[in-house]
C-alpha cells in the first residue's frame, strides 16, 4: 500500500528532463520540447511539487533537481533525481529514483521555425527495488514557432510510449499502469519581453498524464522560472479520493 502510495507521486515526474523562452532548457513543465542544450553548455535545475490540495491529514512532495549537458551533434544527456515524499500525521515514506535520459534534435529548419526531435528516459529504483521494475520511456517530437511579430506562438506535437514496465501482479512489481503510449502536446505563447504562458499535456489516465499550465519568466543571468499547476487526467475521476493534482515551481540556469 505505501509502495502504491508513492508510485501515484510518480505522475508528474516524467519529465524527460528538460522553451526557448530566452535559453535552451528543454521541458515546458513535463513534456519533452524540441530544444536541446547547446554544445559545450550545461542546464541545471531543481523541482518542488506539493500535492495541492492534498487528501485529508496526508500530503505528497516532489523534489526533482536535474542536469543536462549539452554534447555535438544537437545532443543532450542528463540525469534527474527524482524523490517522492508522503507525509502523514503518523507516517512519512519516501522514494528515491534516478533518471538517465538523452535527447537529439536530429532536423531543424530555422527559416521555417519547424524542428523534430526524439528521446529516451530509464527510470530506476534507488531504493525499494525490490518492490519495483524498471522501465523505460521512448519519444518523438515536432514543433512550430509562429514566424509573426515579437510575441508569435511555439506549438509542440508528438507521441510517447513506454516499454519495459511491468503490467502483471503476477509476474512481479507494477511500477506503471494504465496505458503505455499516447500523445505530447505543448503551446508556449510570450505574452511580454520575458513573460510567456506556457502550457503541456501527456494523455492517457496512467502516470504521466497530466496538463499543466502556467507562465515562464526569463530572469538576468541565463535563469529561468516556471511555476504551475498539474492537473491529473484522472483528478476528478470517482470524487478523486487521491486528489491528482500538484503545484509546480521550478527554476533552472545554463551555464
Amino acid at each position: 500500500m505505501k509502495n502504491h502510495r508513492i508510485f501515484a507521486g510518480l505522475l508528474v515526474l516524467i519529465s524527460v528532463s528538460f522553451c526557448s523562452l530566452a535559453m535552451a532548457q528543454s521541458t515546458i513543465f513535463n513534456i519533452p520540447t524540441t530544444d536541446t542544450v547547446a554544445k559545450g553548455k550545461a542546464y541545471a535545475e531543481f523541482d518542488f511539487l506539493p500535492q495541492v490540495p492534498g487528501p485529508d491529514g496526508s500530503r505528497y512532495y516532489i523534489y526533482n533537481p536535474r542536469v543536462v549537458v549539452g554534447a555535438p551533434g544537437k545532443l543532450e544527456i542528463g540525469v534527474n533525481f527524482p524523490t517522492i515524499n508522503f507525509r502523514s500525521s503518523d507516517t512519512s515514506d519516501t522514494q528515491a529514483n534516478i533518471q538517465p535520459n538523452a535527447k537529439w534534435k536530429f532536423y531543424e529548419n530555422e527559416k521555417a521555425g519547424f524542428a523534430a526531435a526524439a528521446g529516451a528516459i530509464l527510470n530506476i529504483a534507488l531504493n525499494n527495488s525490490k518492490s519495483q521494475d524498471t522501465w523505460s520511456m521512448l519519444y518523438g517530437e515536432i514543433s512550430e514557432k509562429v514566424k509573426a511579430g515579437n510575441y508569435s506562438p511555439r506549438f509542440h506535437a508528438g507521441f510517447y510510449g513506454v516499454v519495459s514496465a511491468n503490467q502483471d501482479e503476477s509476474k512481479g512489481p507494477v511500477s506503471f499502469s494504465g496505458p503505455r503510449a499516447g500523445a505530447i502536446v505543448g503551446y508556449e505563447q510570450p505574452v511580454y519581453k520575458r513573460l510567456s504562458f506556457v502550457a503541456d499535456w501527456f494523455s492517457g489516465k496512467n502516470y504521466v498524464g497530466y496538463f499543466t499550465p502556467g507562465i515562464s519568466i526569463s530572469l538576468p543571468a541565463n535563469g529561468l522560472l516556471n511555476a504551475g499547476y498539474s492537473i491529473g487526467n484522472d483528478s476528478w475521476e470517482n470524487s478523486n479520493a487521491t486528489k491528482n493534482r500538484y503545484l509546480f515551481i521550478y527554476y533552472g540556469v545554463t551555464f
